[in-house]
């Protein structure tokens, strides 16, 4: 039987196997979440020769939160090291470099989805449906492993949208194990929503904006929530064992606390207060 937990542990960034692509390839505009416009393609002043971050334990000090939320998959180390076989953005001509920025974005939403379909071969509800999801799951790897030519000319919308159509059948197995009404929330706007203890046991959070919503206490076990909104939204002490397709950054951009309770996919962010 193929180790998920390890698949999933391989879908996580891992800066000393890239050339720090997140830190060049991608645009951000100064905002609460960081403290200067950069645009695509323009290396962060931040960077080091080595392509590490020169300021990588101050970030939220010095105004780049974003930078602390952000997370490529293991994107990164998939371009830099088998898409370009090592060859670093910084050696190579200035079309290598501008096909290597373009190529970085398109793997790592394919490595989003990767992550997803391979939490869902970890829910034993959704065993009808692995067969299919292991199917979709290599056909998705191997996407990743294209030409940089054929990796920017895809269409990513199309193959995310025949991923989905298996992901919600799998929510839809997952969930109806789980006693009691099961709240569909699926794309609702909770945008500061006072859900202090509330029971979302098993809900349909799919998309929902939950942007600085007060979940403290909240009971969300076995609950999906892939695409919610988590911006700021408080899980102190908050139940999440078992809630399903929930990623890093989703937890990295909410608040919480050594009483919040998160599924073993991910973990405690250090700027979390009193965070184990």
């Amino acid at each position: 039987m193929r180790d998920h937990e390890g698949d999933l542990a391989e879908l996580r960034g891992d800066c000393g196997s890239c050339f720090g692509l997140c830190c060049v390839a991608l645009p951000f505009a100064a905002s609460a979440d960081f403290a200067r416009d950069k645009a695509a393609g323009e290396p962060c002043p931040n960077l080091r020769d080595d392509h590490r971050c020169g300021i990588h334990d101050r970030l939220r000090n010095k105004g780049f939160t974003g930078c602390t939320v952000y997370d490529c998959f293991g994107a990164g180390q998939k371009v830099s090291q088998v898409v370009f076989g090592g060859e670093d953005w910084r050696a190579g001509s200035r079309e290598h470099s501008r096909r290597m920025f373009e190529v970085f974005p398109v793997v790592r939403q394919l490595h989003e989805l990767l992550w997803y379909l391979t939490e869902a071969l970890t829910l034993p509800a959704a065993r009808p449906l692995h067969a299919e999801l292991r199917r979709l799951r290599e056909r998705t790897e191997e996407l990743t492993r294209q030409s940089p030519e054929e990796i920017a000319a895809l269409d990513v919308a199309a193959h995310r949208q025949e991923v989905n159509v298996l992901l919600l059948k799998t929510s839809e197995l997952a969930r109806a194990g789980t006693r009691g009404r099961k709240k569909d929330r699926r794309g609702a706007d909770l945008m500061g929503a006072r859900l202090k203890g509330a029971d979302l046991r098993g809900a349909s959070l799919r998309g929902a904006w939950l942007i600085a919503a007060d979940l403290t206490g909240a009971d969300l076990r076995g609950a999906d929530l892939i695409g919610a909104d988590l911006r700021d939204a408080d899980l102190t002490d908050a139940d999440l064992t078992g809630a399903f397709f929930l990623t890093q950054p989703q937890v990295n951009a909410a608040r919480g606390g050594p009483g919040t309770r998160l599924p073993r996919s991910v973990t405690s962010p250090a700027h979390w207060t009193g965070a184990a």
